[in-house]
């Protein structure tokens, strides 16, 4: 079969993509501002890439596809998908096709939350692995261990990072309920996606929807710190439930207690049992309470598919991380860069603390560009200030935003910069830098490459 994927270069379609080419499918495409990981992903499997929408391209090879699977970054109007409804020409999303060609049968994990998505099914894939399960896989990053983002095999299981953001112009679901796990992670729940969503509780009707799809004889790992996942589990439930929490974390009386528990230490106990201790590799950017509590539901849901917690540990103990999740891109000048997918306000201040334990009173220079669609809507705003408390100076990057980011941040006073010119932003950067800082850059998006920008300008020989 010839499909032609709409908004191929997005983390979801283009892992698509590479899983439908290499079930023996031929995989074309097209997408616009197209960038790294999924371009040069997509370049290395030799996929045929066509810039733009234009309904021109049905008059070429992309016109004798038999089957076009369309991105939710498609929107009604564009040229393209215009010609394709006007024409009769047979169409369907992302998560539909994948349900129906790769995940029927198999015996599905998938990942869903707010926070931390791509890091524990990154996590999950790597045990199932080490585990010499071989899983399928579709990640919303790249894993250094893999490094893809997405995998098919003949393996019964496939892990797949389920995101809450809506199917496609025509399905207004989310993603996730179309993939039919048998073991789901409910990692945590808070308010993000305003752009399509008024409030959390309309997101947490989208994961009660995504609870009613879970087999009997499946399981739902879900983080007991989390009133909002409480209360979706209590609008019905009809699988075997396992919670998981930190062990410093005393949990509402009026919560189901966890079963899984995590020290600061690493500690693993389960139904009060010590199961051993987690532990990273040296070099693995991946300090912080976020990560432990992502790990143990890793662990927790692998251990459904048949991996005994020894087994996770030891998958864990060599686990070198995701690309774009406090990922160092390099030092020049003594000045350590990285970079990090961090947008939502919790994730900017989970980063900045997680980064702050491991450099102690080293300066942290946070590096922000609010891209997300709900941060340039201005939703999170009275967040911001607070979720970059904790570095040293802060930099924001304000083109393109419908809000007045000086005015937002101005409780940080002289520890901010505002800018809106990227050549700009890098100047005064490096012009602000000294030896031994550590700047950490966050945003989803490429940021007009400001990392290798930023090195080789603190790399360059002194004016």
């Amino acid at each position: 079969m010839h499909l032609h994927v709409l908004g191929i270069c997005g983390t979801f379609m283009g892992g698509l993509a590479a899983i439908a080419q290499a079930a023996g499918h031929r995989v074309t495409g097209c997408d616009a501002d197209v960038y790294p990981p999924m371009s040069d992903q997509l370049a290395a499997l030799g996929i045929d890439l066509t810039e733009g929408y234009e309904a021109a391209q049905l008059d070429g090879d992309a016109g004798r596809a038999d089957l076009f699977v369309v991105g939710n970054a498609v929107r009604r109007g564009m040229p393209l998908i215009e010609a394709i409804l006007d024409r009769g020409l047979p169409y369907t999303s992302g998560p539909e096709w994948l349900r129906d060609h790769v995940l029927a049968g198999r015996f599905v994990l998938a990942v869903a939350g707010t926070h931390g998505k791509t890091t524990t099914t990154a996590m999950l894939a790597w045990i199932l692995e080490h585990a010499g399960l071989a899983p399928g896989f579709l990640i919303g990053g790249v894993p250094l261990d893999f490094g893809v983002s997405a995998r098919h095999s003949e393996s019964a299981f496939f892990v797949i990072e389920a995101d809450e953001y809506d199917t496609a112009f025509f399905d207004k679901r989310s993603k996730f309920v179309h993939y039919r796990p048998r073991t789901a992670i409910l990692n945590n729940l808070e308010f993000d996606h305003a752009d399509i969503f008024p409030d959390l509780a309309a997101i947490e009707t989208q994961f009660h929807h995504l609870v009613r799809t879970i087999p009997a004889s499946g399981r739902i790992v879900v983080n007991a710190e989390e009133a909002s996942l409480a209360r979706v589990l209590a609008r019905g439930c009809w699988s075997s439930v396992e919670r998981f929490a930190g062990t410093e974390i005393a949990i509402d009386g009026t919560l189901p207690a966890p079963d899984w528990r995590i020290g600061a230490d690493g500690r693993v106990a389960h139904a009060g049992a010590p199961q051993g201790v987690l532990r990273w590799p040296a070099d693995a950017p991946l300090g912080g309470r976020h990560n432990r509590l992502n790990a143990l539901a890793a662990i927790a849901a692998a251990r459904h598919a048949g991996v005994p917690v020894d087994a996770s540990l030891a998958a864990l103990a060599t686990f070198r991380g995701v690309r774009r999740r406090m990922e160092v891109r390099g030092t020049a000048g003594g000045v350590t860069v990285y970079d990090d997918f961090a947008h939502h306000p919790t994730a900017i201040a989970t980063t900045i603390a997680g980064l702050r334990r491991s450099v102690g009173a080293q300066r942290i220079v946070a590096v922000l560009e609010p891209r997300s669609n709900t941060m340039k809507l201005g939703t999170m705003n009275a967040l911001l200030p607070g979720s970059l408390a904790e570095a040293d100076h802060v930099f924001c990057y304000a083109r393109g935003l419908g809000w007045d980011a000086a005015a937002v941040l101005a409780s940080l006073r002289y520890r901010c910069a505002v800018l809106d010119d990227l050549d700009a932003l890098v100047e005064a950067i490096a012009s602000f830098v000294r030896s031994g800082d550590h700047v950490l850059v966050m945003s989803n998006g490429a940021f007009g490459g400001i990392h290798a920008k930023l090195l080789a300008r603190l790399a360059a020989p002194p004016h």
